[in-house]
């Protein structure tokens, strides 16, 4: 079918229109998308989905929602730049449910991040006993203030201004201010007691006596920056240490003096530990230890908040419930007075425990929660929503989930359908597709061969098609005859971390082992807990890769490193001349590529530069080139260093190994060589200079495995490999897990996916079910007797998969 789908004439009422649109590989995309229907976007890894459904339908949204606020609004908000697309219209409201984590801010909570703490707060400010006062009483997230301040009175028409004192009753623990946790910091890895400032002492990231923060401790007069630490006074090491915010002058400067300490507490322990950067989230875990708060036993919350109670059960105690057991007792609950406060916190609870999160406890960290996790808890706050006719987008909301949980999943999204939403899903599982009512599919491959429609219409139609979806919808895996065995065992014993059960097991070595389970059934406690900390064990999990705008695979793996070096010696000059970020970089875009213009009250544009034509480049160095079979034109012509960054990631391997024409005389076995498990990790598509941005989930945890590969490790851990995997893609994992083993390596992989769980040699199912339910080891052995057992459910489902 043609890229460029039939346009039918249509009330934009009834259909999102989109004409011609460009965004990344998209290849003058023109679609019509039904209102109010449930529609599957499918395609391998890279094919566009997102390109279509993210960058252009909820960017373009998003920009239109900006542009109704005033100009002074639209100060404050990030700057979106129009998409490139000819027309786009009958767009409505976007809102986004993907699978970024939750909370930056070690405060934010499960309960936080949706409605249910602010209806439990005013649940207990109506009903608790004793009162305490209003809902903010019970706030881990608002201080007890007192003072006094000016109010304006009215009396007989005269405005009257009185002092009045105020008092200000929240929930937030003094010791702790509201995290739950205190902080010990061991000194000695802030500083060597045995130099002197300016020598160097401090050892913290960020704090050279070049810098800001150098300036301030060396010329604050609190202590010389000339004496030894270790000859301090008391007074003087108290002033390094801990000394208040305190205004003082510094080369002529006013400024705010504060102790290491303090200054650590809010620079680096106000946010969650995953967002941090990787340097400042090592330097935290080697030079602080945090341990459950004393005065409040972790609850966050004052002992006057905790002494209100409902039934027996403080606001403490309900939080910490797990979900399902607290949605049992609030149903218990009648009172006729909150009545609608009660209807309204039922039916989040419920949403959770429907939603497959009746395991969580509303105190749990946000920052803890996994992908799939965060994706189900913002959909919690959508589902109770009075709003209609709203684009809900969806980013593989199959991601984390057992067979048993999409079922769920399917009857929600059906349900958010049915309040007349329009329902987009960009998803890889034939049983989230078989449910949409339209399906967009995108190939007919991945990056510049794909960004085309290979078919629209409805699921059979989609079946009876001759595209890669269409072909592999029905793909089963099997049983394998045989089964390797194992060359030994990692023993774990009396296991009890989160909702473990006290659980012995011998996870096999020199075999496939799959870790199954109900989501939250205890398998990442299990294997992350008691298995990937172990000498030799490297864990590949689904944490964001860290890096900027100007990161890409080529510097993100080191590939670009030997890359550089080869250029180098072929053309005799320096390394650094082919670094973007170094003296190669074009010097008016400093090696961006793109000049961003900040336009103050309008939305910012990031424009290609000018000087380099977007190649990050100075024109000198493009001169220089690599390769060539001596013909000096067409395939076999030499490349520069950035033509190099702009071949996909399986161009560039040929290159480098020499079986390119242009490659012939380029031959860099060390870039080959990473280049090569790039491609087996079916990310070849990718371009070397892709900035890591625009890279999906799935695509970065390959990225990460194909680094890993490298490592000298005996066992490998991997957390749902298949993540963002097209059918067609997941036999490909399968081989690169197999090669891992006949290498005389040991894989374990915590997943979902029943082509894996086919695949494997032995599996370790946890369960029964999510939660204080789960914990256990309820199977050990082979698919295949899994399958014969149907004792679990995950036996029951896999059953039916190689059936």
């Amino acid at each position: 079918m043609s890229n460029q789908a039939a346009i039918h004439p249509a009330d934009a009422h009834d259909r999102i229109r989109v004409y011609g649109a460009r965004e990344n590989n998209l290849k003058d995309v023109s679609v019509e998308l039904p209102k109010r229907r449930l529609t599957a976007f499918t395609g391998v890894s890279g094919s566009g989905k997102s390109s279509l459904v993210f960058a252009t339908i909820a960017a373009e949204s998003q920009r239109l929602i900006n542009e109704t606020y005033s100009t002074f609004v639209q100060g404050f908000m990030p700057t979106l730049a129009r998409p490139d697309v000819d027309l786009l219209d009958g767009v409505t409201t976007a809102i986004l449910v993907d699978q970024q984590r939750m909370g930056a801010d070690p405060r934010s909570t499960v309960g936080t991040a949706t409605d249910a703490n602010a209806m439990l707060r005013i649940l207990f400010s109506r009903l608790g006993t004793p009162h305490i006062g209003t809902a903010k009483a019970f706030s881990f997230n608002v201080a007890s203030v007192s003072g006094a301040g000016a109010v304006t009175l009215e009396k007989g028409g005269r405005t009257t201004k009185e002092r009045r004192s105020f008092n200000v009753v929240g929930g937030m623990c003094p010791r702790c201010e509201g995290r739950g946790q205190v902080s010990d910091f061991d000194l000695t890895a802030l500083y060597d007691a045995s130099k002197t400032l300016n020598e160097g002492a401090l050892t913290i990231p960020g704090y050279s006596m070049d810098g800001w923060y150098g300036r301030v401790y060396g010329g604050s007069g609190f202590f010389s920056p000339d004496t030894p630490i270790k000859d301090f006074t008391e007074k003087e090491l108290d002033a390094l240490l801990y000394k208040e915010p305190t205004k003082i002058k510094v080369d002529g400067i006013n400024i705010t003096y504060e102790g290491l300490i303090p200054r650590i507490q809010k620079s680096m322990l106000s946010k969650d530990r995953e967002a941090m950067q990787p340097h400042i989230r090592a330097f935290v875990d080697r030079a602080i230890a945090f341990d459950t708060c004393p005065e409040c036993e972790g609850t966050r919350l004052t002992a006057l908040a905790r002494s209100s109670k409902i039934k027996g059960i403080s606001i403490a105690d309900a939080c910490k419930m797990q979900i399902s057991d607290l949605a049992a007792w609030v149903a218990d609950l009648e009172e006729p007075s909150v009545a609608p406060l009660l209807e309204g916190l039922r039916g989040t609870l419920e949403s959770f425990v429907d939603i497959g999160l009746g395991y969580l406890s509303l105190d749990r960290p946000a920052g803890t929660l996994s992908g799939g996790e965060s994706q189900r808890t913002k959909m919690i706050r959508h589902l109770g929503s009075s709003l209609t006719d709203v684009t809900y987008i969806f980013d593989e909301p199959s991601i984390g989930l057992h067979p048993h949980d999409i079922q769920r999943m399917n009857a929600l999204l059906l349900q958010l359908r049915d309040k007349g939403n329009t329902v987009l899903v960009v998803e890889h599982k034939p049983e989230m597709i078989r449910i949409a009512d339209h399906v967009v599919d995108l190939g007919p491959a991945a990056g510049s061969g794909g960004g085309e429609i290979c078919y629209e219409g409805t699921v059979a139609g989609l079946e009876a098609s001759d595209t890669v979806t269409g072909r592999h919808l029905n793909d089963r895996a099997a049983l394998k005859e045989t089964v390797r065995e194992a060359t030994g065992a990692i023993e774990v014993r009396g296991a009890s971390l989160n909702n473990l059960q006290d659980v012995d097991v011998d996870v096999p070595l020199g075999v496939l082992c799959a870790v199954t389970g109900v989501a939250g059934s205890g398998k990442s406690s299990l294997i992350h807990g008691y298995v990937s900390k172990r000498e030799g064990v490297i864990a590949v999990d689904q944490s964001p890769i860290k890096g900027s705008r100007r990161s890409n695979p080529a510097t993100y793996t080191g590939v670009l490193d030997p890359i550089r070096t080869a250029f180098a010696k072929a053309n005799g000059v320096k390394p650094a001349l082919f670094s973007a970020n170094s003296e190669g970089a074009c010097p008016v875009c400093r090696g961006a590529g793109v000049i961003y213009t900040d336009l103050v009250m309008m939305a910012g544009v990031a424009t290609p530069c000018d000087e380099c034509e977007g190649r990050r480049y100075q024109a000198d160095v493009l001169q220089y080139e690599l390769g060539g079979d001596g013909d000096g034109a067409g395939e076999g012509a030499g490349k520069n260093i950035a033509e190099v960054l702009e071949m996909s990631i399986a161009e560039a391997h040929d290159f480098f190994a020499g079986t390119s024409p242009a490659g012939a005389s380029a031959k860099v076995p060390k870039a080959a060589k990473i280049l090569s498990r790039l491609v087996d990790v079916g990310v070849g598509y990718l371009t070397l200079g892709q900035p890591l941005t625009t890279l999906s989930g799935g695509e970065r945890q390959r990225v990460k495995l194909a680094i890993a590969m490298s490592e000298d490790a005996g066992v490998y851990v991997l957390d749902e490999p298949t993540t963002g995997l097209h059918l067609a893609d997941v036999e490909q994992l399968l081989g690169v897990l197999d090669q891992l083993v006949d290498s005389g390596k040991s894989v374990v992989v915590i997943e979902h996916h029943q082509a894996v769980m086919a695949h494997a040699d032995w599996i370790i199912d946890i369960g029964p079910g999510a939660g204080q339910d789960g914990g256990r080891v309820v199977f050990e052995g082979t698919p295949r007797d899994l399958v014969a057992a149907r004792s679990t459910l995950t036996g029951e489902h896999l059953a039916d998969y190689v059936s």
